[in-house]
């Protein structure tokens, strides 16, 4: 079914509080979710974190004789939030009017709290809901956002700390050899070891790339100062969460005193506006992120791009680089994406349609509506929970 062909049905909604009728054009009829655990190909660790799994949060929607799709990577009982408080706050509504039924799924979630897997809950669904108003159109999705670029440059992200040099350097090589020209490790867990691995990593890459790291918030602040001078001479570009990003003083300490040429980078722990608006009025970051699967689905990314453009500060896009394609080709102030290992693997492996780099950018097929992405459930189905 194409828009033109409608059917009209009238729906009695309840948003904030109040209830009134609207005029349903493409109702939303079915809503559903599955999770997927994928092991790690490696056992993985930042700063804070061990992992050797991630899991996928998968939702269907169908209407108008369209179907759509999104995810998230968040915890299980994200998909069981969806089945009780998401599915029946969106169904019956106009799959045409995507913000109403964000609107709707957070005053559901009012009482649970925006931060956490609530607002991963809504970022999986209102993805679901974007590609199915793009499919309806037949257009894909960032033709119907409205694209400011042709293409997303990317950064490589991997390098985690339980990764021996050799596996490093393996990954950082071929991340080059493909024309990914920026790439990014974790640090944190043994600070006495970063600076001999951050030289590793400047070896491995050569001159011309640009080393980013991430210490996912393990360090205090005077570490984070010592390593931001002791790693200078490795011209390392880019330092994600230096300190925790509760922290906001301490980021705004690392802005003013790290060398110069060293972004500061952080948010991608944010799950509303909020979040977002504090870390920008405190200047706490040189450059923000925002991640579509956390932040409240597309609807929540785009916002976050709006408020960036407002303070004039770029943003980038945290991991999950498929989903992330089409809303970064549609943000003014997005800078390049992510290209997580572990979601960028998980990808490939379970959706067709999943871009590859091309001379380190992201460039969509336009010839796939909606967000392009098909999930290959029976390859998928080997890891449902």
């Amino acid at each position: 079914m194409r828009i033109e062909s409608t059917s009209t049905v009238a729906s009695t909604s309840v948003v904030s509080g109040f209830s009134r009728t609207t005029r349903v054009d493409v109702p939303i009829e079915r809503v559903d979710v599955a999770a997927y655990r994928v092991p790690t190909d490696f056992p993985e660790s930042d700063g804070t974190l061990e992992w050797d799994s991630t899991t996928l949060v998968v939702v269907d929607v169908d209407g108008g004789d369209t179907h759509g799709q999104g995810y998230t990577y968040a915890d299980e009982s994200t998909a069981r939030l969806i089945q009780t408080r998401l599915a029946d706050a969106v169904r019956g509504r106009d799959a045409m009017s995507v913000p109403e039924s964000w609107s709707a799924m957070v005053g559901a979630i009012r009482n649970l709290g925006r931060p956490g897997i609530a607002s991963m809950a809504i970022s999986a669904v209102d993805a679901a809901l974007w590609d199915l108003k793009a499919r309806l159109l037949n257009v894909p999705l960032v033709t119907l956002l409205g694209a400011v670029r042709d293409r997303v440059a990317v950064y490589g992200s991997g390098g985690f700390t339980s990764y021996p040099p050799e596996r490093l350097a393996e990954q950082f090589a071929g991340w080059i050899a493909a024309g990914i020209m920026r790439v990014k490790m974790k640090i944190g867990r043994e600070p006495e070891r970063d600076r001999e691995r951050v030289q590793h990593a400047r070896r491995v890459i050569g001159p011309a790339a640009e080393l980013f790291v991430d210490a996912n918030g393990a360090l205090t602040r005077k570490q984070a100062l010592a390593f931001s001078e002791n790693v200078a001479a490795a011209t390392v570009s880019w330092f994600e969460e230096p300190v925790s990003s509760d922290d906001l003083e301490g980021l705004r300490l690392m802005r003013d005193r790290a060398p110069a040429g060293m972004a500061i980078a952080a948010g991608e722990y944010g799950y509303d506006l909020p979040y977002f608006k504090r870390m920008l009025d405190a200047g706490a970051v040189d450059v923000l992120q925002a991640d579509a699967t956390r932040c409240a689905g597309i609807t929540g990314f785009m916002r976050a791009a709006a408020l960036c453009e407002a303070y004039g500060v770029p943003l980038s896009a945290h991991t999950a680089p498929a989903l992330h394609l089409a809303p970064c080709l549609a943000a003014a102030p997005v800078c390049h994406i992510e290209y997580f290992h572990d979601h960028a693997r998980i990808e490939q492996m379970l959706f067709d349609g999943a871009p590859v780099p091309i001379r380190g950018s992201l460039v969509p097929d336009l010839s796939r509506p909606g967000l392009g992405l098909e999930l290959k459930r029976a390859d998928a189905e080997r890891y449902r929970i």
